[in-house]
């Protein structure tokens, strides 16, 4: 290989590593952002065998990981006509990639949220039915009601927001480039 070559490679390393840090710091694991930076560095869709290679995992793991990246909605699996396995590629655009990581993540939490909400609701309306139910329990009891339904509107103002970026509607107030009088210009 030649010098010019060595160096070339040597930036599109320190690009998938940058994306691996940042894909990190949203939260993601680190194999996920590996996987995703090399993906996106290698420019075209890959396959499993193409990512094992490139990463030294086993198919298997590579499998795991590419499932994951599906599941965060940052990877999906594309046809090309000729090749009869399956390939992977990412979203270009940074800004969507973003978008999609906390989204999904976001999603997640959400549908947690709801599932301890209702468990918990059983629980309260379990105890209020207690024949025996205090006055100073019945306060408590209402305590954690007013506390329960804060919470849902916390979680009700995640998936707002979750919606807001899903929708694109986040590009109107912030959008991609800065314009006029950036510091870029």
């Amino acid at each position: 290989m030649s010098d010019q070559n060595e160096k070339i490679e040597d930036v599109k390393t320190q690009f998938i590593e940058k994306i691996t840090d940042n894909m990190n710091a949203f939260g993601a694991p680190t194999s996920v952002g590996r996987v995703l930076g090399i993906i996106y560095m290698n420019g075209e869709p890959m396959t499993l065998d193409d990512l094992a290679a490139e990463t030294g995992m086993s198919k298997t793991r590579m499998s795991q990981i590419v499932r994951e990246m599906i599941d965060m909605n940052i990877t999906e699996r594309v046809f090309k006509k000729g090749i009869r396995k399956d390939l992977y590629q990412v979203e270009e655009d940074y800004y969507e990639t973003f978008i999609s990581l906390f989204t999904s993540t976001w999603q997640r939490a959400i549908s947690r949220s709801r599932h301890f909400e209702q468990k918990l609701k059983k629980k309260i309306d379990e105890i209020k039915r207690d024949p025996e139910l205090t006055k100073e329990n019945e306060q408590r009891i209402n305590d954690l009601l007013i506390e329960l339904h804060e919470w849902k509107e916390y979680y009700d103002w995640i998936r707002r927001v979750n919606d807001f970026f899903e929708s694109g509607e986040i590009f109107k107030h912030v959008p991609k480039k800065q314009t006029g009088g950036g510091k870029d210009e």
